[in-house]
């Protein structure tokens, strides 16, 4: 490999975002690792993307980055295959741009991956802008996690499902690593297939970590590398968001557990949704998406035009 790490960073329309988790990023990791840099930018409003790529072609002299640009907004998973088809690192780090790194997490990263071929992917331990903890291992998505909730499960089975919100003083290992940074093995990562592009936003870790878990990989916390993450701040809440998250869910239960827990999960949402829409009309919306057993088809990802510069 020509690059000990590759790391990848999408941005739309959050230039300010993603210079600066950049200049974290530069700024905190070691000399001695050899990185690469891939900016991906998902179609980014013209202004937006021309004040990112004066700052890339200012820093291009010294560093190992390049900036990418799709004329269309592919998602998270999407923008970050884009990125990934270009990548020469052993390791690849998939970045929310929303980061800000307080230690030298790739080195940390690094080193922990080298001394552990069983893993196959980790991620530092993520913090509020304010230093309350943020969650970096999670449960999967399933029938169980949604019908019970995460506490119940923890405390039903606490090897199972390990305490999310605790500060680990030692690397925790979990059923999968938050999409705010995903340090992968690059050869693991391209085995399983890379990031499941159907998937427009939510749920890409479940779905990854799923199938790396069928290869006997394993997915960890490592406590001594830290972060900032400006949580939600490159995805705003809207209506259109928690459509996408129900329409990402149910894709990814009935891919990895079939079309019994499919329409258990489905029928729950339904009644949920209807009632909830009757005290919050806003959620009408939601509740009709289900009644069409939220599609693919109903992603943002077909809503998506192409934007030329």
């Amino acid at each position: 490999m020509a690059f000990d790490v590759t790391v990848i960073i999408i941005n739309y329309n959050t230039t300010d975002y993603t210079v600066n988790c950049i200049e974290s990023i530069l700024k905190h990791t070691s000399k001695s690792l050899k990185c690469q840099y891939l900016i991906v930018d998902n179609a980014s409003k013209s202004e937006n993307y021309y004040n990112l790529k004066k700052y890339v072609d200012s820093i291009s002299q010294i560093n190992n980055i390049k900036l990418i640009r799709s004329p269309i907004n592919t998602g998270f998973g999407g923008g970050n295959m884009i990125g990934s088809r270009e990548a020469q690192g052993k390791y690849l780090a998939f970045i929310n741009n929303d980061v800000l790194f307080t230690n030298d997490c790739l080195l940390i990263l690094k080193n922990f991956m080298d001394s552990n071929k069983n893993v196959g992917v980790c991620g530092p331990q993520a913090f509020k802008e304010n230093m309350d903890l943020l969650p970096t291992i999670d449960h999967f998505a399933s029938l169980g996690r949604e019908l019970l909730g995460r506490k119940v499960l923890e405390k039903l089975n606490s090897k199972k499902y390990p305490k999310r919100k605790k500060l680990y003083k030692q690397p925790q290992n979990g059923q999968f690593v938050a999409g705010s940074f995903m340090f992968f093995s690059s050869i693991d990562f391209n085995q399983v297939g890379g990031f499941d592009t159907n998937i427009f936003l939510y749920h890409e870790e479940t779905d990854i970590c799923k199938r790396l878990a069928k290869i006997n990989k394993q997915s960890y916390l490592v406590p001594d590398g830290e972060f900032i993450h400006f949580h939600g701040a490159s995805t705003p809440k809207s209506i259109d968001l928690k459509i996408e998250l129900k329409i990402s869910l149910l894709y990814v239960i009935r891919k990895h557990y079939g079309m019994i827990q499919f329409y258990i999960l489905l029928t729950y949402l339904q009644i949920k949704y209807f009632f909830s829409s009757l005290i919050k009309p806003k959620n009408w919306s939601v509740f009709l998406v289900l009644i069409k057993q939220a599609p693919l088809s109903m992603s943002l990802k077909h809503k998506q035009q192409i934007h030329r510069l």
